[in-house]
Formats: structure tokens, sequence, C-alpha cells
């Protein structure tokens, strides 16, 4: 049996290798004491409780001086990860919480400069993306000014952290009081990078602003397309990624911003999908498109399924992109799980509707029967 998430990035080996290594940088510290403490609330706590529990044992146990205590951090970090790298290298999940001691006990203007190192510092072994949040909304002047530099640090994860920190719809992070517009000056110089870790933060950051305003968002996108800064695949990268949003809206400029002329005409031939589906097994789904003229199809589906309060919510998903010979009539499958613990949304028991869109149309939908 596969153990959870949590459990394999916080358990007691974990938790012992970076006590370990406060050890050898402060030999005052007591390793087996927080060893100890830690581990034995990890069962009561989930994922993010975690993280700022190892935090809390870490101010009990480090010196109480603010700067003595961040500088054995510091010090007790393991090498960087990789700054050759162009993707792939996550870092350990421990060290976040090394970022959230600096963002609990460090977020002061006594501390700001040493503190926002120290952040630099962690984020080459683990993200500081959710401790950063604090430092812009309480400090945003000197955490921009400090962003606007690492935003050309030799290592990929700092600058990745420029882009990925300032989100303004970052999953699970702390929302940001200032304007998110405030860091498009940023992302004009990360768009460019030479690496994928950082541009897919980008294309993400960019997606997050297409909710509230598309009509910069695609300015912005065709700004980059015009400076031909970035190698023209990964451009085409940032652009599709950052627009999927607007994509799924059926948004007419942004299909053409990625290629897709208005008003192609893509006839859905047929949709073959079962009218019951027993709850833990899988939709799957067959659909037939076709064009009497070259075209490029990007096809989603929507999931309008039943929620806990008795509503029909709907979720749009990607089902595929492809290219349509003039004529010829091209098929597509999908397999859509319908596990009972999935962790983006919960599958229940009861009526639910498919609908599938081509470039941005909706076309009717279709009824399944998910049983127990």
């Amino acid at each position: 049996m596969t153990q959870p998430l949590k459990d394999q990035l916080f358990n007691r080996e974990k938790v012992a290798g970076v006590a370990a290594e406060i050890f050898a940088a402060h030999d005052a510290f007591d390793a087996n004491g927080f060893t100890d403490a830690v581990v034995a609330r990890l069962p009561d706590l989930e994922l993010k409780q975690r993280i700022s529990w190892i935090a809390t044992c870490l101010r009990e146990r480090l010196p109480a001086d603010f700067p003595d205590a961040v500088r054995v951090l510091v010090d007790a970090l393991p090498e960087p990860a990789d700054p050759t790298l162009g993707d792939g290298d996550f870092g350990d999940f421990i060290y976040a919480s090394y970022g959230e001691f600096v963002a609990a006990y460090g977020c002061s203007s006594e501390h700001l400069e040493l503190s926002l190192d120290a952040l630099r510092r962690i984020t080459t072994r683990f993200s500081a993306e959710y401790a950063i949040r604090p430092f812009l909304n309480r400090f945003p002047d000197e955490t921009f000014a400090a962003l606007e530099g690492w935003s050309r640090d030799e290592h990929y994860h700092v600058r990745r952290l420029c882009s990925e920190g300032t989100r303004p719809r970052l999953p699970w992070g702390q929302g940001i009081t200032t304007d998110p517009l405030r860091a498009v000056g940023l992302l004009d110089e990360l768009h460019a990078d030479p690496t994928r870790f950082v541009t897919r933060s980008v294309a993400n950051h960019v997606n997050d602003l297409a909710k509230s305003d598309p009509d910069l968002v695609l300015e912005t996108l065709s700004r980059w397309q015009g400076e031909g800064r970035q190698e023209p695949r990964e451009l085409a990268f940032i652009v599709r990624h950052a627009t999927r949003t607007l994509i799924k809206q059926g948004h007419p400029a942004a299909m053409e911003l990625i290629g897709i002329a208005p008003g192609q005409s893509i006839e859905l031939v047929d949709i073959d999908m079962p009218t019951a589906v027993a709850l833990g097994e899988s939709l799957n789904i067959r659909v037939q498109i076709r064009s009497p003229h070259d075209a490029e199809a990007i096809v989603d589906y929507a999931m309008h399924s039943p929620r806990a309060d008795g509503r029909i919510g709907r979720k749009v998903f990607k089902l595929a992109s492809t290219a349509l010979p003039p004529g010829e009539t091209v098929t597509l499958t999908k397999s859509v799980p319908l596990r009972r613990n999935m962790t983006t949304r919960t599958i229940r028991p009861g009526k639910h509707l498919l609908e599938i869109i081509v470039n941005g149309h909706s076309h009717p939908v279709r009824e399944f029967d998910v049983t127990e």
C-alpha cells in the first residue's frame, strides 16, 4: 500500500536528517529532543500543518535571538539544487519549514534584509513561494526591489520564486494585498528565461491574471511575441499554457494568439460513451470531429457533477489538441477516472452531464449515471 504523500515527505527519517544537519552547524541544538517532539504530533497533522509544527519546534530549540537562529538554519542547509538544470529538481519538501520559520518570526522591519536573504538561500533547496507572501504584503516596496534583482539571479530556483511567489492565485497560498499587476515587470524579464521550471511558472502566473484582466494578458503575450527575446518553441508553450483558461472560455483573441483562425468550421461527428459507470471505474469517451478545411482543434470536456450542497458544479478538462486534415474524420479518446477519493474533486453517485467543447464552442451535453 502506497504511503500518503504527507508521510512520504514528513517522517522520522526526514526529521532526523534535518536535525543532524542543524546539530552539525550548531552543537547546542537538541537534535534528539527536536526529532521526538516533531514526530510525536505528525500522525495528527495534515501536510501544511506539519510544516508549521516543525517551524514551531525549531523556534523552541534554536537560539532565542532571531538573527542567530536564522544563521544556524542557513549554515545547516545542504548543497543547493543543481543550478545548471532547466527543470525537474523541485527540492526537498522538508525545507519548506525553514521558509515558514523565517516568515513566522522574521517578517519585521528589524530583520527584513536578513530574512529576505535567508529566503533567497532557502528557495534553492525548496521553494519559498509561500514564505515570501507575508513580506509582499507587509513590505511590498522592499520585497519587490529584492525580487527585481533576483529575477536575474544565477540560480533558476531564485528566478522562479520571483514569478511563483507573486502569483495572484497561488494554490494554497496566502492572498496578496498589493496590486497583482505590479509583478508584470518581473514577468517581462522572466518570460525570456532559458529554463522550463521558470517559464512554466510564468505561464501559470499569466493564466492567473487572465481570470481578472484578459485584455492585459493578451496585450502582454502579444508584446512578448513581438520582442522575440524567447526561443519560438518555448514562447509558444508559454502562450498556450498562459491562455488555457481563456481558450476554455472560447475567447476569440486568445484563439487567434495561439494560431487558431476565427470562424473555423469543425463538425462534431459523434460522441460515444456509456450511459452508466460504477463509482471507482472510468468513463470512456470517444469523440469524432471533422473539418472541410485544414484546421487546428482544441477539444475540452466539461463535467457537470452534483456537489455536496445539491447544486451542479461544472469543471473543464483538456481532452486533446489535434490537426484536422480537410475532410478527414479524426477520432479522440479519453478515459476519465471516477475514483472515490480524488484530490481535485469529489465524485458522487447520481446523474452527471458531459459537455464537449471544440475551440471554445460547446456542444449538447450527454447524460450518464454514476452508480454505487
